[in-house]
């Protein structure tokens, strides 16, 4: 590997940019994006930035629901993203349509229609917990500069002050044993 690439892969994972689309959400998960940007959480310390433009970001960050309306936009914008890149879904919504899920408006779930490489679960998810699927995808951006195959990754509920294991009780859920266990959370 030439010492441009490495260069490249080391500032993909040092310095993230995001760029944010909500393809029709509540706009619970956009609040905790947001906050996660603020001087309490500081990820701009980490090197993480919301961009304005598609064009100049590494990971597309998606929240909400895929509707129809929003489909052609998504492909777009997904499309616009420079390469490698990374997709991080955030909330419950684009990974399994939540609580819409029979509902005529909606396409499916993201990953039916663009590879997504975090999933964040929660309704919405924690800023502490969107901030470890940054740093996730952040590593995956790392691992696809050196064309080292990459899988999709799940990341675990978080509750306050939560690490590994919730420090209510609850263990740590995955998406999968959320959406089956629909009601169960942390209190």
């Amino acid at each position: 590997m030439k010492l441009w690439d490495k260069l490249m892969c080391t500032c993909r994972r040092r310095s993230p940019w995001l760029f944010h689309l909500n393809t029709g959400s509540c706009n619970g998960c956009d609040i905790e994006l947001v906050a996660a940007m603020t001087p309490r959480y500081d990820a701009e310390q980490l090197g993480v930035r919301l961009e304005g433009s598609p064009r100049h970001a590494d990971i597309l960050v998606v929240t909400g629901p895929v509707t129809h309306n929003s489909l052609e936009a998504i492909k777009t914008v997904y499309g616009q993203v420079y390469g490698p890149k990374a997709v991080v879904a955030i909330g419950s919504c684009p990974a399994t349509t939540n609580v819409f899920i029979d509902s005529r408006t909606l396409d499916g779930p993201l990953n039916k229609h663009i590879p997504v490489d975090v999933f964040v679960p929660g309704c919405p998810p924690r800023p502490d917990a969107i901030l470890q699927g940054v740093a996730k995808a952040a590593e995956i951006l790392a691992a696809r500069g050196n064309n080292l195959p990459v899988e999709p990754v799940v990341m675990p509920l978080v509750g306050p002050g939560c690490g590994g294991a919730c420090a209510c009780g609850n263990v740590t859920q995955s998406v999968e044993s959320n959406a089956a266990e629909s009601g169960a959370g942390h209190e």
